[in-house]
């Protein structure tokens, strides 16, 4: 199973983290992957890390404020997102694939192939 946290409400300019802990699952042979919801919009993925870590790849082109990684001793992905702006605003998840690959990039901008799936934290952006 997997969980995130960290979510909350956060003015715009600020910096979060989030976290996903991963339970019951061997941590280190699964890609993990940081995907949202928008009130009204499809899920769309973000970023998905390898399972040893050194590989991470972007769905879309968020490529400047969001930042992934894992911590394998604590079975605990991360999502770091810098700046945060309105449009951030939505539910996030965090899900697991049963490959030490991120699927491809179609797939992953779908959320294709992940196997296992948090119940998401709300992330909203209000000043």
């Amino acid at each position: 199973q997997v969980m995130e946290s960290g979510g909350g409400l956060v003015q715009p300019g600020e910096s979060l983290t989030l976290s996903c802990t991963a339970s019951g699952l061997n941590f280190d042979e699964l890609s993990m992957g940081w995907f949202r919801q928008a009130p009204g919009k499809e899920r769309e993925g973000i970023l998905c890390i390898s399972a040893n870590g050194y590989r991470t790849e972007h769905a879309g082109s968020r490529r400047d404020r969001f930042a992934i990684s894992r911590d394998s001793a604590k079975k605990t992905l991360y999502l770091q997102i810098t700046g945060v702006q309105p449009e951030d605003t939505a539910m996030y998840y965090c899900a697991a694939a049963s490959s030490n690959y991120c699927p491809d990039l179609w797939s992953l901008g779908r959320g294709r192939g992940f196997n296992y799936w948090g119940q998401g934290t709300q992330v909203t952006v209000s000043s």
